[in-house]
């Protein structure tokens, strides 16, 4: 154990010394930053294609920004391995072409995943009033069947589940469509991620992004 919290700390130490010049960016480049570093110690990527893969959604995060500060409580960026994923909801079709342009200027992207939704205004405005308070604490886990709901329903199945490494995948509820972006060691549990994230209560369909990989 001595020597795997060892391997761990040198892990992210190395992993924050690559960030630190980062900190310029906005606060929602931060807060990317915050929250891939510490899951990074853990996942099974070369601390070099972490560093990119933050790089590469703090940017985009960014960019979003520009165009419209509130955009950010209706799209979602994953990243892994370059391979970048966006999801959300947004009412109008021009936007999320604007959107999608601005995430694709980064010449390091690889395959690029767009599942943004085109729904309503009223589903729009619902949706955001999910995030904005589960983003702010206001929002329960248990008193409905939201996004937020689905999202944090898997997360905790997830890293329950035995031959499961939780952290080398990504997922995200859109109106009760699931997408999925990581990495799997095996089919078979690739097929028990599906099968767990498929019987969540709200979970209408489920499109996976994920790689096989060779740990």
């Amino acid at each position: 154990m001595f020597s795997l919290f060892n391997r761990s700390s040198r892990r992210t130490i190395n992993i924050l010394g690559g960030l630190m010049a980062m900190l310029a960016l906005g606060a929602c480049g931060t807060q990317a930053i915050i929250t891939e570093t510490a899951k990074a110690a853990f996942e099974d990527r070369l601390t070099e294609e972490q560093v990119v893969d933050v790089k590469i959604k703090a940017g985009i995060l960014d960019r979003i920004t520009d165009i419209d500060k509130s955009l950010i409580l209706d799209v979602s960026v994953d990243v892994w391995r370059t391979r970048t994923m966006m999801t959300g909801s947004l009412s109008d079709a021009n936007i999320r072409n604007s959107v999608i342009r601005a995430a694709q200027e980064d010449s390091r992207i690889g395959d690029f995943y767009n599942n943004i939704h085109i729904v309503s205004e009223t589903e729009q405005a619902q949706r955001r009033d999910w995030m904005d308070k589960a983003k702010s604490g206001g929002q329960t886990a248990s008193n409905i069947v939201s996004d937020v709901w689905i999202e944090t329903k898997i997360s905790a199945q997830l890293l329950t589940e035995e031959g499961v490494t939780s952290v080398n995948y990504r997922w995200r509820s859109v109106l009760g469509s699931v997408y999925l972006i990581g990495e799997a060691s095996t089919s078979g549990e690739l097929n028990r991620v599906l099968d767990i994230i498929g019987a969540t209560k709200g979970v209408k369909s489920v499109k996976s992004h994920v790689l096989l990989g060779s740990r």
